[in-house]
């Protein structure tokens, strides 16, 4: 019998609980991942750094690198070091900077990548994609998915709260984003991967609908399963499309107009979701988005993040040149300055204040 479904790139290890990292030891132990424990450890000069006492006894064989911070030199140079350590993976214990650049490195000397993330501010954690700085910016390089996922959601309770709203509205903007991915369908025929527009979804949909907040375990727990379906979503299509539309675009070109000023990239996506669901016509879904998103005490209007109108208005303008080829809603109505002001003052009266 012929086996006539495919083979879909995943870690082989997903630990999200409590007191995780108490047996981060045993999973690098697993020799799918090192059989030698010989391991190279990617850390941040802060939450990183502050673990490393805690799990430097359980991991004999490491070596230990500080990476300075999340751009692509930062990432070369990390794999210039570990290049010659003849190490079974790479390890990534930090933030998303950090996780970045260790894919990054890990996929450049060829070895598998166990991410660590110490937040859950986007959905990067898990995902085939390293964004780091570059001299022109940022830009987004393609890498294997991370071989193992271990999240201690004890350690994501010690991160400033803020990295936890930004993920939420990270993963809530896959909602919009798979309405992008239908409307390019319809309207270009492009073709949707099923799989993973219907796992990005429910991920995204899972913390829409989930009743609990911030403090609770129980919310947590489905954030961080909901990031790392998301990354695997990307996986499966082989791009970004599952997790990224209108609402990135948007996020996109608040980075690249106003650098400085940008705020976090899932506040920003959630913000630039609840609006592009109103451009499209789902008023209702927009309303919904927008309370869930303030219940968790998320931006809904470019004024809470220290935007105005007329900024907001230059970003939704400029949002489609950030993706060039990619349909959403922003190139499907293609609105004048004009259109997109008086667009956004009825989403104002619709939302509420």
């Amino acid at each position: 019998m012929p086996v006539l479904t495919r083979l879909i790139p995943s870690p082989v290890v997903v630990d999200i609980r409590p007191g995780a990292l108490d047996d981060l030891g045993g999973v690098l132990a697993d020799e799918r991942i090192s059989h030698s424990g010989k391991l190279a450890v990617a850390v941040s000069g802060g939450s990183g750094a502050r673990l490393r006492a805690r799990l430097e006894p359980s991991l004999p064989g490491a070596a230990w690198y500080e990476v300075g911070g999340g751009t692509l030199d930062d990432a070369v140079r990390l794999a210039s070091d570990i290049k010659a350590g003849h190490y079974d993976a790479v390890v990534g214990l930090g933030g998303g900077k950090i996780i970045d650049c260790a894919k990054f490195a890990a996929a450049r000397v060829g070895l598998p990548l166990v991410a660590v993330p110490t937040n859950l501010a986007h959905d990067g954690l898990c995902s085939p994609v390293a964004t780091l700085d570059n001299d022109a910016g940022r830009g987004s390089y393609g890498v294997p998915n991370p071989i193992a996922v271990v999240i201690d959601l004890d350690v994501i309770r010690e991160a400033p709260v803020r990295f936890v709203r930004a993920g939420i509205g990270d993963a809530v903007s896959n909602i919009s984003a798979i309405a992008d991915w239908e409307l390019a369908a319809r309207v270009k025929g492009e073709k949707i991967d099923g799989l993973a527009a219907a796992i990005a979804r429910q991920a995204g949909e899972a913390v829409l609908r989930h009743p609990g907040g911030i403090g609770d375990t129980g919310f947590l727990q489905v954030l961080a399963e909901a990031l790392v379906l998301s990354g695997i979503a990307m996986s499966v299509s082989g791009d970004s499309r599952p997790s990224s539309g209108a609402c990135h675009e948007i996020n996109h070109a608040f980075d690249l107009l106003f650098p400085k000023r940008a705020a976090a990239h899932g506040e920003q996506c959630g913000l630039g979701a609840a609006f592009a669901m109103y451009l499209r016509g789902a008023h209702e879904e927009s309303a919904f988005m927008a309370e869930v998103l303030r219940r968790h005490g998320l931006p809904v209007l470019p004024e809470e993040i220290g935007f105005t109108v007329d900024e907001f208005v230059r970003v939704v303008e400029f949002a489609p040149e950030t993706r060039p080829g990619r349909y959403t809603i922003l190139e499907h109505l293609d609105l004048k300055p004009e259109q997109i002001k008086d667009t956004y003052a009825d989403y104002v009266k619709a939302i509420g204040s």
